[in-house]
């Protein structure tokens, strides 16, 4: 049988909140991790938002005719961009239709960024629209349906002939996506791949959510507390990751895109080797509760185990990336996998930067790829940001404070979830890990 072809990371492009302008490149993103840096900004709520100006597109996509880009939610903009850095990043050139026969594939976990698209074609009378109108509204809604909106207009910017999907389950995504990615390359069906995380959590939703939260509340204040349960924790904190004052979730919104080959493609071609997706697996928890988590982590273990299978062992993973959002039941579910994977007191290092952008649905699992790929390539470890204060019972090492750790490593783990569904791991190695 032949053997499975590596795959190769050659690219990464982002379009992130960032401290005063949006981040677009490895360069920036690792500053902002390698830090500690929190691009939050607190007004009523804690929010990561990328500020991406007209000019900031343009710049990049200069030739998109008018009549479409007018009609690009914030997802098409932050897609186009991340994949636009990417490709920069990567030595492609979009125009010259270098991707026009790789995959592009997307993973999308919102429906926010089309809400006001739906609702202007809902209450839109046919008989007040002019014909010009009518096209302009079904151009909007077609491009901003979420099982294709940023994959269509990526697909149009590559001249793409190869494959191109969405994958929607959650903050798992584009991990899933990445996956896919690794599948396609390793059997022969294409040489290279984009993967491209993308959300948009719009501001006057959280915001109206929260006051709606508050209110209940305060009924629930009033009441016998057996008689609901604990609701969400507000986002008027900034969240911290396995810090023991955790206690909130801060959105964020944002892109991040890695461009995947085969390794004969991108010797051919003297492309710059990030490191290896290795491995990838996902599962799901099995409960009939749509919303619900096993915090013991028994099948986020099953993920990892079928991606190390009989070729790699748990004592060479030095590092993993978490997925931690600051909330109790994902770092319960953390906390109980490691412990079961390494013991209740292993040195392993698990660090998160979801508190450097917030957490931003889909996009998660192509920055925590890169991230890892970095530290990997740069032999240092980013902290946790906005961790400060480990909690009790952690059964690693959080690497608090703004500075890295060295290590040398050629494995890591990277993790990613969605609320009620996949659980979902990737083995990443360095260029000439076996």
């Amino acid at each position: 049988m032949k053997r499975p072809r590596d795959v190769v990371v050659t690219g990464l492009g982002f379009c992130l909140p960032g401290d005063a302008e949006p981040v677009f490149t490895a360069g920036q993103v690792w500053d902002m991790a390698s830090h500690g840096r929190s691009a939050l900004v607190r007004r009523d709520i804690a929010y990561g938002a990328v500020n991406l100006t007209p000019e900031h597109f343009g710049e990049r996509l200069p030739e998109i005719p008018e009549f479409f880009s007018r009609h690009y939610t914030d997802a098409h903009r932050f897609g186009l961009v991340s994949l636009v850095e990417a490709c920069a990043d990567a030595e492609l050139d979009l125009q010259a239709e270098d991707l026009s026969e790789a995959a592009l594939l997307v993973g999308r976990g919102g429906v926010d960024a089309n809400v006001g698209v739906y609702l202007s074609l809902l209450n839109t009378q046919s008989d007040e629209a002019t014909a010009l109108d009518g096209v302009e509204m079904f151009v909007a809604a077609a491009l901003g349906a979420t099982p294709s909106d940023v994959a269509v207009v990526q697909a149009a910017a590559a001249r793409s002939t190869g494959p191109c999907f969405t994958v929607t389950c959650g903050c798992s995504s584009a991990a899933v996506q990445i996956g896919n990615a690794r599948r396609m390359i390793a059997t022969g069906e294409v040489e290279m791949a984009a993967v491209t995380g993308v959300d948009v959590f719009d501001l006057a939703l959280i915001q109206h959510g929260q006051q709606v939260q508050v209110g209940a509340q305060r009924a629930h204040e009033a009441m016998d507390a057996a008689a609901m349960p604990d609701l969400l924790a507000s986002f008027d904190s900034l969240m911290r990751p396995y810090d023991r004052r955790a206690d909130c979730i801060n959105h964020g919104e944002g892109s991040a895109t890695v461009i995947l080959e085969s390794r004969e493609h991108a010797l051919r071609r003297g492309a710059h080797l990030y490191g290896q997706v290795l491995a990838t697996a996902m599962t799901r928890d099995g409960l009939d509760n749509p919303l619900a988590t096993d915090a013991g982590g028994a099948q986020l273990v099953r993920a990892v185990r079928a991606c190390l299978g009989d070729r790699w062992r748990i004592e060479q993973i030095p590092y993993v990336n978490g997925a931690c959002d600051g909330g109790a039941a994902v770092t319960a579910l953390e906390v109980n996998a490691i412990r079961e994977l390494y013991g209740p007191d292993s040195s392993v290092l698990v660090t998160t930067q979801e508190a450097c952008f917030g957490h931003h649905g889909s996009p998660i699992g192509c920055v925590g790829a890169a991230l890892t790929l970095m530290m990997m390539e740069q032999g240092e470890v980013c902290p946790t940001t906005n961790c400060e204060e480990p909690a009790d019972g952690l059964p690693f090492d959080p690497v608090p404070g703004t500075r890295t750790r060295p290590l040398d490593f050629d494995y890591a783990l990277s993790f990613n979830y969605q609320i009620g569904g996949v659980k979902h791991a990737i083995l990443l190695g360095s260029p000439d890990a076996m």
